[in-house]
């Protein structure tokens, strides 16, 4: 039986928990990693009833904070996200009696899995073991009479992220040709406020309604004023952290942007329905519960239908390219790393990277933090056997860490940029660049064998 230790109770193991009346009464802070779709998240929370506070800083302080409470030899997306975390419950505006920190926890044999005891270990050391910390996962691994994921929470979760990376990926592609400064992300920020409200009266959930709005998520975006000639394209690949958060990979998107380049960043379904794939792979490969395949394998599906629709609302407006589907994922990286690879990132990483070299994208950045073993393996070791197999491949992996100074990772990515540049094709005339829209080449994945060869 759960003990109690006043108004706190604990489980047998003496793992604080958050319970039912701390639902009513504490704030839960939500550290940041995708900035649109987090919003999106953060409403889903409040409207089952809890209070949540998004965490945006963003400052050199946080990575100090980090160190005093995280050894440095720690993934560096631990020591960031730790350390915001107890930045803000140290600032001054929490009632440290009064608040829980919400943290995710996907049950990996890596940072995703042991990021919540670190933190509970950096709250005992802060004298702050009172706040609670709360894992929000799929798995079981914890349980908390005052926080569930119940089914109907999960879809309107699920639409977030869908809204999420098509506003994302609609935005990267008129941001860096739009003619009025700043027009897209406040078109990004429009169709937030939008969702977000259509969420808390229950709309804009059903596949009808998500296809419905996605459409004229499309449209809207479409009517921005672009202009000029494609730009170099550079993917954005690496461990799911410093892949998205800004803190992480030193506002990586923008940098590219003023380098005069458009990003091109894979969605978070992908991860998610990787994931979720994997469940069925366990079973396929090491036996298992065929329950837990088959509901595995039907989440699945409901997801790829999502993105099926989100696909289709960007083909509905020539303008753009669309983003590949997971199944092509799949059969893209046959040959080169088994399903079984589902370390972090696994598998998914190599297969984005020959996405993205199959879109006929310019240059990746693959994002790494030091010393990570799932990204040694499935990214940055595989880079020579990509280079290999497409000699044009333009591919660079950059170490984020926090010794590792911002002028040497920019100068890094400038060299990568240079070579992309060289190995251009020219651009159009002027006449061709000035039509008011920016010119798109084709996006369709073509699979084909090694070094272009049909």
């Amino acid at each position: 039986m759960p003990r109690s230790d006043g108004a706190l109770k604990y489980d047998r193991g003496g793992r604080l928990l958050f319970t039912r009346r701390m639902k009513r009464e504490y704030t839960l802070l939500m550290p940041q990693m995708l900035p649109i779709t987090f919003t999106m998240m953060k409403k889903v929370f409040e409207t089952y009833g809890y209070r949540i506070d998004m965490l945006t800083s963003s400052h050199r302080g946080i990575v100090d904070t980090g160190l005093r409470y995280v050894h440095n030899d720690t993934c560096y997306p631990a020591i960031l996200v730790i350390g915001q975390l107890i930045e803000a419950v140290k600032s001054g505006n929490y009632d440290t009696d009064k608040i829980g920190l919400l943290i995710t926890q996907t049950g990996g044999g890596c940072r995703a899995s042991n990021y919540i005891h670190l933190l509970r270990k950096a709250l005992r050391r802060a004298g702050l073991q009172q706040i609670p910390v709360v894992s929000v996962n799929l798995s079981g691994l914890e349980r908390n009479p005052g926080f569930s994921l119940t089914l109907p929470m999960l879809r309107r979760l699920a639409a977030a992220m869908i809204y999420g990376d098509l506003l994302m990926w609609l935005r990267n592609q008129c941001k860096p040709y739009e003619t009025t400064a700043g027009a897209s992300d406040m078109m990004a920020e429009h169709w937030t406020d939008v969702l977000v409200t259509l969420f808390g009266r229950g709309r804009g959930l059903s596949k009808r309604d998500i296809a419905r709005y996605m459409a004229d998520i499309a449209a809207d975006f479409a009517r921005l004023g672009r202009s000029g000639a494609p730009k170099t394209r550079v993917g954005v690949v690496g461990e799911i952290y410093v892949k998205y958060a800004p803190l992480g990979n030193n506002n990586l998107e923008d940098f590219l942007i003023a380098e005069g380049c458009e990003p091109v960043v894979p969605g978070l379904t992908d991860f998610m329905i990787f994931k979720i794939n994997n469940r069925v792979v366990d079973v396929e490969l090491y036996r298992g519960s065929a329950l837990k395949k088959l509901a595995a394998g039907v989440f699945q599906r409901y997801i790829e239908g999502l993105q099926r629709v989100m696909i289709d609302a960007v083909r509905s407006q020539p303008s753009f390219r669309p983003m590949g589907a997971f199944a092509d994922l799949k059969e893209l990286v046959k040959g080169y790393v088994g399903y079984g690879n589902k370390m972090g990132e696994g598998w998914l990483l190599t297969a984005e990277m020959l996405e993205l070299i199959h879109m006929g994208v310019g240059g990746i950045v693959c994002a790494q933090p030091f010393g990570c073993l799932p990204n040694h393996v499935a990214g940055k070791g595989m880079i020579r056997k990509l280079k290999d197999d497409y000699p044009h491949s333009n591919i660079v992996a950059v170490d984020y860490d926090p010794g590792a100074t911002r002028i040497n990772q920019e100068n890094r990515i400038k060299l990568m940029l240079s070579n992309c540049r060289r190995a251009a094709p020219p651009p159009p005339d002027a006449a061709e660049a000035e039509t008011g829209t920016a010119p798109q080449r084709d996006n369709s994945i073509n699979i084909a064998s090694p070094g272009g060869r049909s």
